[in-house]
């Protein structure tokens, strides 16, 4: 019997940044690999720091089932948020493709929704907002979709233990090695609760000390300063205009139309995938 193989694709998240092992990222998909099965575990981080949808459907899915995973986890959205290009039709008929894809194949399906980076940032409230917006029409499609799918699905947008700052690295956006290992026990319970991971649970509590504040700082200076400054070339005008949108607004008192409207627009993505379904039937 071959071993089984565990095939990750999404973001940065997925990759690992914040739970640094040695010289690369180690992070929670691969502490739960080995909490899968008794045996060994082939385990395929797939995968890239900046991915967005498009990313995942082109380039990750298909190398993820050349592989024939037994699990496969999607984590990905919080970029796609982050550009000027942000469509959640565009985002929900990728993720359908997705889900279907390794569904149809037979994988164990691991996805979860995420909080939005205003808030985890700290950004004030008018920037905030719109990337909150956002986030929550990305986690209203992995919900839907993950129930269509049937995916093990990590609620990990508003739980408690998000908002502990211990569990974040340096930027904010990063889980560090403890948040890592916080969203493999949480998955890895999930997957055992289904009768699928038969594995040891992974443990919770962090194996490296945590990085001085003097190692965090020369983080955000070097690496932090970078990848801010690329997603903000793309993004920052955009949201300006967003803000001063939702300023607006909320000087007339309208701000529940950006919400509807929001909401709206997940409902029509949503309903477009069922049609699209019907017809293929």
């Amino acid at each position: 019997m071959r071993p089984v193989r565990f095939v990750a694709l999404g973001d940065s998240l997925t990759e690992g940044v914040g739970d640094r092992v040695g010289d690369g990222w180690r992070g929670w998909a691969a502490l739960l690999a080995a909490g899968l099965a008794e045996d060994s575990v082939e385990f395929t981080n797939l995968a890239v720091s900046g991915a967005q949808t498009r990313e995942v459907l082109e380039i990750q899915t298909p190398a993820g089932l050349a592989l024939k995973p037994d699990f496969a986890s999607v984590v990905i959205g919080v970029n796609d948020t982050l550009r000027c290009t942000f469509d959640i039709h565009a985002v929900a008929e990728r993720l359908d493709k997705v889900y279907a894809a390794f569904t149809r194949q037979g994988a164990t399906l691991l996805t979860a929704c995420l909080p939005d980076p205003g808030s985890m940032l700290g950004l004030p409230g008018a920037l905030a907002r719109p990337l909150a917006r956002r986030q929550r029409a990305v986690n209203r499609v992995v919900h839907a979709l993950s129930d269509r799918y049937g995916a093990v699905h990590l609620h990990a947008a508003e739980e408690d233990w998000i908002m502990d700052r211990g569990m974040w690295s340096a930027d904010r956006l990063h889980p560090g090695e403890r948040g890592h290992r916080q969203l493999a026990v949480r998955f890895h319970a999930l997957l055992a609760e289904a009768g699928v991971a038969v594995g040891p649970v992974p443990a919770a509590e962090p194996e490296f000390p945590e990085p001085t504040k003097s190692a965090s700082l020369l983080w955000l200076a070097t690496a932090g300063t970078g990848w801010v400054a690329r997603r903000c070339t793309d993004l920052l005008p955009q949201l300006l205009r967003l803000a001063a949108d939702e300023m607006r607004h909320r000087a007339r008192g309208t701000s529940a139309r950006l919400d509807l409207r929001a909401s709206a627009a997940v409902s029509a993505a949503l309903a477009a995938l069922s049609v699209e379904q019907a017809d293929a039937v």
